[in-house]
């Protein structure tokens, strides 16, 4: 099997502050990507900036997000300006002696680029992998999109070849004269988000079990 390509340095992509926690790997992308559920999607939309959350997913070296063909963050998005995608989890609060060396253990990534709006039987491979990402195991169990449905969402692809990593997973950083404080606690508070017990809607009957592939993430944790 080929090696994965390390992650190629730009101008917009380089770290500018604590070099050392930059992750190089492709491999460091991926698993920031594939182990979160909302991104947000940066642009200039007339001419202010805006930051919304948004669906995604990934396949490969491509981003995939979506949503409402009425939403102008991403009219504009498909014109082809440039765009900013974030992804964060937050592995950990970092307590220290001192209140300016507290701080969070965290895995971003960020990707810029030009993103490309998609049709027909990319924009489904699209919505697939957006669906995997939120909700494994639906796009098979649920009914299909009707030709209405899919004409009223936008579904766009995002190169990954712009992309950074930053992370920290690591304890408090102390100030000397701190060191020898006995009386202030000092550690790292990890943080892990989950799922929790499917909750049926009042509509379906009690007779419907709840499918494996959603009962199957209680109790799990996705980050």
């Amino acid at each position: 099997m080929p090696e994965t390509p390390a992650l190629s340095a730009t101008p917009r992509s380089t770290l500018t502050r604590k070099k050392h926690r930059a992750a190089h790997e492709r491999s460091a992308l991926y698993d920031v990507l594939d182990n979160a559920l909302v991104c947000h999607l940066g642009l200039v939309l007339h001419g202010s900036p805006v930051v919304l959350p948004t669906g995604y997913g990934r396949d490969g070296d491509t981003l995939y997000f979506h949503g409402s063909t009425g939403a102008g963050n991403l009219r504009e998005a498909a014109e082809g300006v440039d765009v900013c995608v974030t992804v964060t989890i937050l592995d950990g609060i970092v307590y220290a002696r001192s209140l300016n060396n507290h701080s969070m253990n965290y895995r971003c990534a960020v990707v810029h680029g030009r993103a490309r709006p998609l049709a027909g039987a990319e924009k489904e491979h699209g919505l697939k992998v957006i669906t995997d990402q939120l909700s494994p195991g639906s796009w098979n169990y649920a009914r299909e999109a009707s030709a209405k449905e899919l004409a009223s969402v936008t579904v766009l692809a995002l190169d990954l070849a712009e992309a950074s990593v930053k992370m920290r997973a690591e304890g408090p950083g102390e100030e000397p004269e701190d060191l020898g404080t006995t009386d202030v606690w000092a550690g790292v508070l990890p943080v892990h988000t989950g799922f929790g017990s499917p909750v049926t809607a009042e509509y379906v009957p009690r007779s419907t079990p709840v499918p494996e592939h959603v009962a199957s993430r209680a109790g799990t944790k996705y980050s």
